[in-house]
Order: C-alpha cells, then structure tokens, then sequence
C-alpha cells in the first residue's frame, strides 16, 4: 500500500539519497515546480525517474492555471492566460467564454499529460470578495460571481479531463474572503455561515462530481474558530464531506504554508487525521520529509478507494490539431480585449 503523501524533489533531480527515501515511503504521487521544468525533455525524464522510485505508474501533479501560476513558463513552454480573463469574456458572451475555458483546460491537460504530468491542480474555484488580499486571489480567480465561477471551473475541468490530466478543485470551501495570503499568515474569515453558503460553497458544490480536490488553509469562524480547514475534521466532515457532499480525493494544500503553526513533520499526520486523504507535503528538506512519513499513514479504507476512483478517471488526451486550437483559443480571448 502506498503512504497518504505527495512529495517533491529539492532539485532538478532527485538526489541518491531522495530516491531511496521515495522508493521506502512509496508517496502516493509526486508534485512539481518550475525548477523541474527547464525543459519538455527534462520534465519527461523527471517524471519517468520518480515512477522509477516507486516501480509504478504514480500520479504526477502541477499547478499550471495560467497566469501568475505557471510551473511549465515561456519560452519553454506556451503561455496561457490568468483566468480572471474568461470572466472578462464571460461578461460579453457566455457561450464564448465558455468554449474558450474548455479549451483552454484542454490544451493545459494535453501540455501536461504529454510531459508525463497527469494531475494538473486547477481549476481553482474561489470567489473573491471585497476586501480579500489580491495576491493570493486577485486574476486567479474566475469572476467574482459564484455562479459563473462554477460555468467557468466546470468547462475548464471538462477540457482538462479532455486533455488527459485530472483537475483539482481549490480550494475547498473556499478562499475567497481571505485578507492575508496563506503562503505567510493563517487568515480568518468572520462571514455568517450563510454567507458562505450562498458564495463560497457554491462553485464547490456544482463541481462536487470531481476526482480531486484540494482543502484551504483558512480558518472559517462560523464552522471551526480555531483550526483552519486542512486541520479541522468539522470543517472537512460536516462541511466538505457533509453538505458539499464531496466524495472526491481531498488533499491538503501545500503544508509547509506559513498558515499553519507545528513542526512539518507532524503537519502531514494531523491534516490525515483531520480527514484530507493526501498530505501535500512541498519543498521540504529530506529530513522534513522522513520526519513527515512517520505521521503519514499508509492509504487505505475509503481513501484508497477515492484514489483508485479518482486514478480511474485518467485517460488518454484527445488527439487534435494542437496549433490550431492555439489559434482559435487566441481569438476568442482577442473578443474579450475588444
């Protein structure tokens, strides 16, 4: 059986020792990041590296939404525009901006799944509200109304399974209203719960059907005052679980975010403890990571099960004419800057 982890590599490769420690903990997955990314060639031979750790075909994640989050950046690599810019079109034409996230979900799916990456974690689904901070949101976000939040996401995550690479909805249940970023301080939300529920939970709920999602280092006053969601078994049970109703591979967000106080190590097991099946366990030293496999369990019982279900949705891209979808992608976007 696999551990409930995701690990990376320090540096472009992995190191003899990283390798050793990768094939005794057997993670469930890997993650990259764009010093992994020189290069289609050196993603290609990454990937088939760390399958090698494992001796299997483990999943491999990226954050690739475009934008400012790109992994796999220019001119390696095709640039793929913020999201924020399909509101922008959804604004003159649903229809349009519709065609155009799906495609462009498609056309990220393909990039990724021919390196050999075949999780991409997007699309991201917060609704940013007034007064949140602008950069851990700001053009990441799709509109800033829930219901074409929720249009736009299920296009994109229809192109990205398209495209061969299984999306990751975030972060869950929703980082909207955050006024700090999460990468350096454990934001507070103080909305009514109801609030949430017309706003925040929504896009999630309309895309409750997905594989994989990913959990917010937010602290929601109404559910839980102390622990924010990763780590807290009421927001992920009762809320997640229980009135989304997502049954999908939930994993933690990055768990070495400045969010969230304790040694790393011991982060991972509470966020299992908690309820997320993953522990996204990024940039950590190797002794971090040994560290970390002591609290991580191995992965069975209903998180097996989402993993092997949320596995069994991969599937080949679709074959196209990829120059061509880059053309008519970059028409349609030329409609929402007119």
């Amino acid at each position: 059986m696999t551990s409930a982890a995701i690990y990376d590599c320090e540096g472009a490769r992995p190191t003899e020792d990283e390798r050793a420690f990768f094939r005794d903990a057997d993670p469930w997955g890997f993650i990259l990041f764009a010093r992994h990314c020189a290069s289609a060639g050196a993603v290609r031979d990454l990937c088939a590296e760390l399958r090698d750790c494992v001796g299997r075909d483990a999943p491999i994640l990226i954050d690739q939404e475009g934008g400012r989050v790109a992994r796999l950046k220019p001119p390696a690599f095709p640039a793929h525009a913020a999201p924020a810019v399909f509101g922008a079109l959804y604004r003159a034409s649903p229809k349009l901006a519709r065609e155009a996230a799906r495609l462009n979900g498609f056309l990220l799916g393909r990039m990724t799944a021919d390196l050999g990456v075949d999780v991409n974690c997007a699309p991201m689904i917060d609704v940013p509200q007034p007064g949140a901070n602008a950069t851990v949101i700001g053009d990441r976000a799709l509109a800033d109304d829930a219901a074409v939040v929720a249009d736009l996401g299920r296009a994109i995550m229809e192109g990205l399974l398209d495209g061969g690479a299984l999306p990751v909805i975030k972060h869950m249940p929703g980082h909207g209203r955050a006024t700090v970023d999460s990468h350096h301080d454990l934001p507070r939300v103080s909305a009514p719960l109801e609030a949430l529920r017309r706003v925040d939970f929504a896009p999630f709920w309309a895309l409750k059907d997905a594989p994989i999602g990913m959990t917010a280092h937010v602290v929601y006053e109404a559910l839980d005052a102390v622990r924010p969601a990763t780590l807290s078994p009421v927001v992920i049970g009762d809320v997640i679980r229980g009135e989304i109703g997502f049954d999908g591979l939930l994993l933690s967000d990055d768990l070495k975010m400045n969010a969230l106080g304790g040694p790393l190590g011991a982060r991972a097991g509470a966020a299992i403890e908690a309820g997320c099946d993953i522990a996204l366990c990024c940039n950590y030293s190797l002794e971090d990571r040994v560290a970390a496999a002591r609290t991580v369990p191995r992965l069975t019982g209903k998180s097996a099960w989402r993993a092997e279900a949320a596995l069994a949705r991969r599937r080949r891209g679709r074959e196209s004419d990829l120059q061509a979808d880059y053309g008519r992608l970059a028409g349609l976007l030329g409609q929402a800057a007119a």
